[in-house]
């Protein structure tokens, strides 16, 4: 058998998308936020001497994060804790008292404790160590678990939860007793066996529960060095009095200032490589001037699209969020779809009542119909609101509300949009008082 191989010349037209760099550059710009965005034009610049950058002037009201306060206490959500929660001890301790051994110990032990506030460390080990006795040890730990934070230096979750019911003037009668007796009952939740130890009401076990609840199971970890992740919102929300209007922010936005005078000097002086140099950076500046308004032109008009069809949560924020798909915002604009997700991801709104990234207001339909996720979570989260707390309603039977209220979801579903809201499980709920 023979092997033939043949050549023939034909010719083929196909559509090929060709991606130059400004394109890709394009896109990447729009993918930016307003961080990664100053940075690159910021770069840009240091090879371009006919621009300069102006930053955005980041204002006391505009440095929120998202879902935060209204904009007069923003600064005031941000904790001041540069100190760290060992070096928050170690002063307490130099304070408070004097230089003798149990003070030597009570440093010692200070470096055992994690950034929880938990006491980590192998007590025979360091009590040989220091070569302390036990009455020496049992003293410096006992001073080093009555400074702040309440709960410190506790070894495991029991004592830390007694520690803080200890020092708490306020705290019910039983709950340190509750707390070192029957915690195992307490984590259990065994209401009706507790109040018949102990001889007193389930509505006492509930106060005494509800109060536990308060306490802070992680008491060191709101120490230490914290990074403020500020936002800069690149839209704003103003409400009047009959419709919502979306403005992009101004403020938040960098500038380009072309330096003219520069310019005419250096092209009057220049030789024919100088004006080659020129004209490039100036076609460099005039097209990133054009991208950067494409940019803020397309955000602008997606948000309005956004704010548009969820009206009802701009108008009242407890309002659930309607169905919307990347796809159909990109077919109101007659653009792709990844072209709406550079423009949402990393994106935000400022509105009254927080900072919103604009990913946030695209939910998918339920089960093909006209009904988001977040209505039914809204639904779910009401029927619990409104159940009567001493028969606590099960995933199963919210599963037979919403039915009547042509909802049809799964007891499996209800279950994960109960733990995305926190809702306990019926057990859980279950109160006496």
């Amino acid at each position: 058998m023979k092997f033939q191989q043949g050549y023939s010349q034909k010719q083929q037209q196909t559509q090929k998308l060709a991606m130059t760099q400004e394109l890709q550059q394009a896109i990447q710009i729009l993918q930016f936020n307003t961080e990664e965005l100053q940075d690159y034009v910021e770069t840009v610049s240091l090879e371009n001497p006919l621009f300069e950058v102006v930053a955005p002037k980041i204002q006391s009201d505009l440095m929120q994060m998202s879902g935060s306060a209204p904009k007069n206490d923003s600064f005031m959500q941000i904790a001041d804790h540069s100190v760290s929660l060992f070096e928050h001890l170690i002063n307490q301790i130099h304070l408070n008292y004097r230089d003798t051994f149990i003070r030597e110990i009570m440093l010692a032990l200070v470096e055992y404790v994690d950034v929880n506030g938990y006491l980590k460390v192998d007590e025979a080990e360091l009590k040989e160590e220091l070569q302390a006795s036990d009455i020496q040890y049992l003293d410096a730990l006992t001073l080093l678990q009555q400074l702040d934070p309440p709960g410190v230096g506790a070894r495991d979750l029991q004592e830390c939860l007694m520690l803080q019911t200890e020092q708490d003037d306020f705290a019910p009668e039983l709950a340190y007793l509750l707390l070192e007796e029957a915690f195992d009952k307490i984590a259990k939740r065994k209401f009706e066996q507790l109040a018949k130890d102990y001889q007193i009401s389930l509505a006492q076990i509930q106060q005494i529960m509800d109060y536990i609840r308060t306490l802070n199971p992680f008491p060191g970890a709101s120490f230490g060095e914290q990074e403020s992740n500020f936002i800069i919102p690149d839209l704003t929300l103003i409400r009047e009095e009959d419709h919502l209007e979306v403005l992009s922010n101004k403020r938040g936005q960098l500038r380009l200032n072309f330096q003219e005078n520069y310019f005419k000097r250096l092209k009057e002086q220049a030789d024919e490589e100088t004006k080659v140099y020129l004209k490039e950076k100036l076609q460099q500046f005039e097209w990133l001037s054009k991208t950067l308004g494409q940019r803020k032109d397309t955000i602008l008009e997606v948000g309005k699209i956004i704010v548009q069809h969820q009206s009802a949560f701009f108008e009242d924020k407890q309002a659930a969020l309607k169905p919307l798909m990347l796809k159909d915002v990109a077919k109101q604009l007659e653009v792709h779809e990844s072209t709406i997700s550079r423009a949402v991801n990393g994106k935000y709104i400022e509105t009254d009542f927080g900072v919103f990234e604009l990913r946030s207001f695209f939910v998918n339909k339920l089960n093909d119909e006209d009904t988001s996720a977040d209505e039914v979570k809204h639904l779910i989260a009401k029927l619990v609101k409104e159940e009567d707390r001493r028969k606590p309603l099960s995933d199963q039977k919210i599963v037979e509300l919403l039915a009547e209220k042509e909802q049809k979801i799964s007891r499996r579903t209800v279950a994960k949009y109960r733990e995305a809201l926190k809702i306990p499980s019926s057990s859980k709920r279950k109160r006496f008082d």
